[in-house]
């Protein structure tokens, strides 16, 4: 429904209904800290109340979603919010220390896995503390680097970012996305790699997809939307996504329409040739779920029409290669936990899907065809599991690893012999490693060398029950010789979302955290994608309380084993992991010392309106609908807030350029938090410029943001640096 505001009349026939005391009030209260120490800015409370269903909402700090580039009043109160923000974090002791140490441990030779793209292998590689990584080409395994694209001469400040590269079969361009400020808006340029020069090319208004070259390498297809009103560019909801084709040194506005549906502006769009040239897939999306239809355009045929070979969204269909007509996709038709099955074009019912690999205990998470092999990866308990198979579905071999960890990689074409993959873990720095697609040997080609000595952590995984006495797994991380007597420093992550897993991977700052004497904990919770759809579905919607509940359940298992007690423990996440930071400090503020909300959800009725954020309710529901929206209510961080409790210390952390989620989201749940707090913890925001979601951040601005986080901790759970 069209969410209406009637402010006077709600407030005198009640219909606010049973909403916290923080909600409404007189616009003038000073928000200061209740220890005295902290003094935060006076923010002003306006009068909205929104109508959902019958029910009155009142949203005070409507005015904060505006964008800072168009409003002067929320410039202000960022610039107003950081500097009280800074003071704080400026007057801990130990915060130069911390970053000092940062900067030591982030200033290693950082390499990607391996590429092989026609004769030449491709690589990216960051020197240390370079702010951005640089792609490096080889023409052979033992030939020397050399550079291709080096972003860190785009910008001054190193926040513009190499977010993405497709290259031509014949080795002759490589299409590469520009991002600037942290952005999910990129700008596709072309290089011819011989000569490194960069053409005229330029195509703008690209968001969510990458590019795929014709055989012939003389052009790519390619998605965007159509270009946002001015001065709305970050907030405005993405609509009518369109493929379209490229010829090389031709203006963009000569770009050939290839695919639309204008008959449903809410669906994606991302296009794929086969790796034999004849087709382009075009895989269409509608949320965040994967739940694809697929159609196909046969290339052989200039002026033929896609043709929709799957025609609902009721499945996932991921495209891994194809045998002449017959179609290769990873699904969870009838698996949950996914399989591989075979389309052919010339028989695509559904009832001629032919099954190549069945679906397993473990779960996978991805397929590739290398070698003329398919390279299946699962997750077994959340760690790491390969096998090949041929092309008819014969197992053939397995990859082993060393220990716990995360693995990646495994790509490449059908006729390649040699694959490459990487292998880290909390403690374990990456190691790159040379897969014989023959053989099946592995050879170390690149070990990470960082000045820290990995053999003094341990890393396990443990499993406990939440509140329903569903098994969930984590992994905890510390210093060998720990003593578990409760007084440990503690830092538990969590996600718990889109199906997307968390693997023990390794991470600069749980390094640092460890080091300092902390205990790194993360829980894999309901709602991502450890143990296939079913484990993702009991996390979404009107489940998606369980997320919030194995949350807790991880922090109570901490505490009663004696890792931790509450005034030690600290909780940690992004973005879908921001939100649930926020859902469980609000229903349990006494169970944690300190929070970490970063770039979240925070307003769960609003997320739908800005951006990427109508394609969340695949996960979350929308508040139009009234059953969904009193789900929403009930755990929304920013409409639960009370007044007078005590909640923990906590620094929320995003940024002014943040388009994926609107830092409107954390200036309101910061504005709230600020006011209801009735406790001597401090509640501070810090608003990094010129950054977005997380992807493309400078080196310098992520080891200071870590650095701050630490700080923070440092003070707030009383710690003692060794």
């Amino acid at each position: 429904m069209a969410t209406r505001t009637w402010v006077a009349r709600l407030v005198v026939t009640g219909l606010l209904g049973a909403l916290p005391l923080a909600a409404i009030g007189d616009d003038d209260k000073p928000t200061v800290a209740r220890n005295g120490s902290v003094e935060y800015p006076l923010t002003r409370r306006g009068d909205q109340v929104d109508d959902y269903h019958g029910t009155g909402v009142a949203d005070p700090y409507r005015w904060l979603e505006q964008d800072a580039r168009q409003s002067e009043e929320v410039a202000d109160w960022i610039a107003a919010e950081n500097k009280v923000t800074f003071a704080y974090l400026e007057s801990i002791p130990e915060r130069q220390r911390i970053r000092r140490r940062l900067t030591e441990l982030w200033d290693y030779a950082r390499y990607s896995s391996l590429r092989k793209k026609g004769r030449r292998y491709y690589y990216s590689k960051n020197d240390g503390l370079q702010n951005q990584s640089v792609l490096y080409v080889m023409d052979s395994l033992d030939a020397e680097a050399r550079v291709l694209i080096d972003p860190n001469g785009w910008s001054k400040d190193g926040t513009i970012a190499l977010a993405g590269t497709a290259f031509s079969d014949d080795g002759k361009y490589v299409a590469y996305r520009v991002a600037a400020a942290g952005s999910d808006w990129a700008t596709w340029r072309v290089m011819e790699i011989d000569s490194r020069r960069v053409l005229e090319d330029e195509l703008k208004w690209a968001k969510f997809g990458g590019a795929s070259w014709t055989a012939d390498g003389k052009g790519f297809f390619y998605s965007r939307y159509p270009k946002p009103e001015e001065g709305a560019e970050f907030q405005q909801l993405n609509f009518n996504q369109k493929i379209y084709y490229h010829r090389i040194g031709t203006p963009q506005s000569d770009d050939v329409l290839v695919y639309c549906r204008p008959d449903h502006p809410d669906w994606g769009f991302w296009g794929e040739v086969t790796e034999d040239g004849r087709y382009l897939v075009i895989t269409i999306g509608l949320g965040t779920d994967d739940k694809f239809r697929i159609a196909v355009k046969d290339l052989a045929e200039p002026y033929g029409m896609p043709v929709d070979v799957i025609d609902n969204f009721d499945h996932e269909y991921s495209l891994v290669g194809n045998d002449g007509p017959v179609l290769f996709f990873q699904t969870d038709l009838d698996a949950p936990r996914k399989r591989l099955i075979a389309v052919d074009l010339r028989r695509p019912q559904a009832e001629h899907f032919q099954q190549i690999i069945p679906q397993a205990e473990a779960t996978l998470v991805q397929v590739t065809l290398v070698g003329n092999l398919f390279v299946a990866s699962y997750l077994q308990d959340v760690k790491p599991k390969v096998k090949m198979f041929s092309i008819d579905g014969r197992f053939v071999r397995e990859v082993e690893f060393p220990a716990i960890g995360a693995a990646s990689g495994f790509g490449g074409r059908r006729t390649d012999t040699e694959t490459f993959y990487t292998f880290s873990s909390f403690a374990t720095p990456p190691s790159i490693y040379r897969y014989d697609m023959i053989t099946g040997q592995s050879r170390l080609l690149r070990q990470t060398k960082v000045k820290f000595a990995p053999h003094d952590y341990e890393v396990k995984q443990v499993f406990y029950r939440s509140k329903d006495g569903t098994r969930v797994p984590m992994f905890i991380a510390h210093k060998k010789g720990t003593r578990l007597d409760g007084s440990n420093p503690t830092l538990l992550y969590g996600y718990g979302g889109f199906a997307i897993p968390l693997r023990p991977r390794f991470s600069i700052p749980a390094v640092a955290w460890m080091e300092m004497g902390g205990v790194y904990a993360v829980a894999n919770l309901r709602g991502g994608g450890e143990y296939g759809e079913q484990w993702h579905q009991g996390g979404t919607k009107g489940n998606k309380q369980n997320v919030f509940d194995d949350f807790i359940a991880a922090a109570e298992w901490l505490i009663d084993n004696k890792y931790t007690q509450s005034e030690k423990l600290a909780i940690q996440g992004g973005s879908n992991g921001g939100l649930l930071v926020g859902s469980v400090m609000t229903q349990r503020p006494e169970l944690f010392g300190a929070c970490l909300p970063a770039v979240g959800v925070m307003d769960m009725l609003r997320f739908h309106k800005f951006t990427a954020g109508r394609f969340w309710t695949d996960d979350y529901g929308s508040s139009e609908d009234p059953e969904q929206f009193k789900a929403l209510l009930a755990y929304s961080p920013y409409h639960n807030l009370t007044d007078g409790a005590k909640y923990p210390a906590t620094l929320i952390t995003t940024a002014d350029t943040d388009d994926r989620v609107v830092p409107g989201h954390s200036f309101k749940f910061a504005a709230a938090l600020q006011r209801a707090q009735a406790g001597n913890a401090p509640v501070l925001i810090r608003i990094e410029t010129r950054a977005g979601h997380g992807a493309g951040k400078p080196t310098t601005k992520r080891i200071e943001e870590a650095a701050d986080l630490w700080a923070f901790l440092v003070k707030t759970l009383g710690m003692e640096l060794p």
